[in-house]
């Protein structure tokens, strides 16, 4: 019923940018925060942004990406966008996005999509 659909994600050179989206359906979408997160195989999932419901005033990003990564919503298309610039090979992983009800915690989230590839060549 609740679906969320990342999309995007492709090959880039290091140092190149890409824009990811999550789009949702089967929730009120403004009603949620939206996280994105990241997984590489061998590695934990780790949690990479995370925008607050409503107007998405508060953004939240982790460390290694901030001043590079930006997120943003457009509620009236039920869309999360994840700016990704001046990426790095380390950056490579799969992307999803999740719905929850706040960006407390990265742990907090109901709701996955499926990931998108994002992989960053040196």
């Amino acid at each position: 019923e609740v679906q969320l659909q990342a999309s995007g994600g492709g090959l880039v050179q290091a140092g190149g940018s890409l824009r990811l989206s999550c789009v949702a359906s089967g929730l009120t979408f403004d009603e949620y925060a939206i996280g994105w997160f990241r997984q590489v195989p061998g590695k934990e999932r780790e949690g990479v942004s995370c925008i607050s419901s409503s107007d998405g005033s508060s953004t939240y990003y982790v460390d290694s990406v901030k001043g590079r990564f930006t997120t943003s919503r457009d509620n009236a298309e039920n869309t999360v966008y994840l700016q990704m610039d001046s990426l790095k090979p380390e950056d490579t992983a799969v992307y999803f996005c999740a719905a929850g009800y706040g960006c407390y915690s990265w742990t907090e989230y109901d709701y996955w999509g499926q990931g998108t590839q994002v992989t960053v060549s040196s």
